[in-house]
């Protein structure tokens, strides 16, 4: 299943939507007119907290719908809908991993940054925004705005000390996140935070992919355009750290909890990486791509 959040007359809601994405399944007004003892959470947040039983539900329902004579009444164009981020605001910071593929490592640096261990950082809820929205370009705080293409884990089982072996068991589903990044507050300041935390530095969405729909999430071509141009394009199975091996790590003395997200690293590609530096400006428009889950498309402002 794709899972989408959308607001529609002022309300938030969740949405299914085709693998193509070219229409989205209102859930909300489907349980509102046929019932069918489907109960429905508020926002994805919640129904993610419920596990596999609001999985159950909801494919009970599309199902439903699909018997309706009317089905196409609950039904939107794409198009013609406002996409949220799928976790408008995630209860804690999203973890991000740092030079988690080799080739951004030596864009980057050299041989001897490549890490012996997990690089783990964190941005601030208040960063995410959703498919479409503005990018701020922040210019009286960076001109160095630089982006970053991520495959994301939304985290679906709660869990302390998670093994290798059964870290899958946890996830819920994946998304993509653009790590958007001021590198010159992150040089100045000497640590990530404030320069990746900046309002807006966390375009997320569109979708989240439940993992029953994801064969292989290590398999994925995450690819980066600027203005058309391909910046990155990388496979996740080129990923130095695995999305296990990740899991495990962050668990081992800190409990993961249903909606957690972590962006699992960026490809070579990054603007910092040229010579010279191609960052962001006004104007430019970033797409991020991940197959299976979408194209998340976001302008600067």
């Amino acid at each position: 299943m794709h899972f989408v959040t959308m607001k529609i007359q002022g309300e938030e809601r969740i949405g299914l939507t085709d693998e193509a994405q070219n229409y989205v399944l209102d859930l909300h007004k489907a349980q509102k007119e046929l019932g069918n003892g489907t109960v429905l959470p508020s926002t994805l947040l919640e129904g993610i907290e419920q596990g596999e039983s609001f999985i159950e539900s909801m494919a009970k329902l599309r199902d439903h719908v699909f018997m309706q004579r009317d089905s196409e009444s609950y039904f939107y164009p794409m198009g013609e809908i406002h996409l949220l981020a799928p976790i408008p605001r995630p209860r804690k910071n999203i973890f991000c991993v740092g030079k988690n593929y080799r080739d951004h490592v030596l864009e980057m640096g050299s041989e001897g940054d490549i890490p012996e261990h997990i690089m783990i950082f964190t941005k601030s809820p208040t960063s995410v925004i959703g498919p479409g929205a503005s990018i701020e370009s922040h210019e009286n705080l960076t001109d160095q705005l630089d982006y970053e293409g991520e495959l994301a884990i939304v985290i679906g089982k709660s869990g302390k000390g998670i093994s290798i072996e059964d870290a899958m068991d946890h996830v819920f589903g994946y998304t993509i996140v653009n790590d958007i990044t001021a590198r010159d507050m992150q040089k100045r300041h000497k640590q990530f935070f404030l320069g990746k935390s900046l309002d807006g530095s966390c375009p997320m969405g569109p979708t989240i992919v439940h993992k029953s729909f994801m064969e292989d999430p290590q398999s994925l071509i995450v690819e980066t355009k600027v203005n058309g141009e391909v910046r990155q394009r990388e496979s996740t199975g080129l990923m130095i750290f695995s999305i296990p091996e990740i899991i495990a790590t962050i668990s081992k003395g800190m409990t993961l909890e249903p909606g957690d997200i972590i962006a699992t690293g960026t490809p070579a590609g990054v603007g910092k990486g040229f010579e010279p530096p191609r960052f962001l400006k006004k104007g430019d428009v970033v797409e991020v791509s991940v197959e299976k889950i979408g194209t998340l498309k976001n302008v600067v402002v």
